[in-house]
């Protein structure tokens, strides 16, 4: 799967982020792309705040290394069981405006990081030519696309705004609903 080609360019894309980083601000870490989504054929960006601990491999309890659905932590979880819920199984991509890991889940992403991970991710699109729609979770997502993405990005792309997926963000049956609803527009758009 990782050699799959639709993951290529991504792994190349995040490669050369991770060596540029490395460069201007020191060792970085940038979780792999998840080989099991959609790649570069993805339809539907997820795209939340940044990489969470359990996508870091080096950490005293390891994580995947990958942002993956897959990951043993309540925000994959929710993902993976929402998605399943409204029948979103392919086409998918999960991905994060700031792109490399800063930490415990607790440290988030300051001015700079976030206009600088919204600058990643604004060339992240690029590889991704049949995007449809980006569903921006949570509050850092949101401000990272409206500040210093949404002006430069094909009008034909579809933004839809919800709760972050962690369990602290989705603890009302209002706000459950609302993540719900907001896949299943992604779905009806991008299908």
């Amino acid at each position: 799967m990782l050699h799959d080609p639709k993951i290529q360019p991504l792994r190349a894309w995040a490669a050369d982020l991770s060596r540029r980083r490395f460069l201007s601000a020191g060792p970085t870490l940038v979780p792999h792309f998840d080989p099991a989504e959609a790649g570069v054929e993805a339809r539907i960006l997820i795209l939340l705040e940044a990489p969470g601990p359990m996508t870091n491999s080096q950490n005293k309890r390891p994580g995947s290394g990958f942002i993956s659905v897959d990951n043993n932590d309540k925000t994959a979880e929710n993902c993976w069981n929402y998605r399943q819920e409204v029948g979103l199984h392919t086409g998918v991509l999960h991905w994060n405006i700031v792109p490399w890991y800063l930490g415990p889940a607790s440290r988030k992403p300051n001015s700079s990081e976030l206009a600088e991970g919204a600058s990643e991710t604004l060339s992240l699109l690029d590889l991704l030519p049949d995007l449809r729609v980006v569903l921006a979770c949570g509050r850092f997502a949101q401000r990272g696309w409206e500040r210093h993405i949404s002006a430069q990005v094909r009008p034909n792309l579809t933004v839809i705004y919800t709760w972050h997926p962690s369990p602290l963000a989705l603890n009302s049956s209002f706000r459950r609903q609302e993540f719900r609803e907001a896949l299943r527009r992604a779905a009806s758009v991008a299908y």
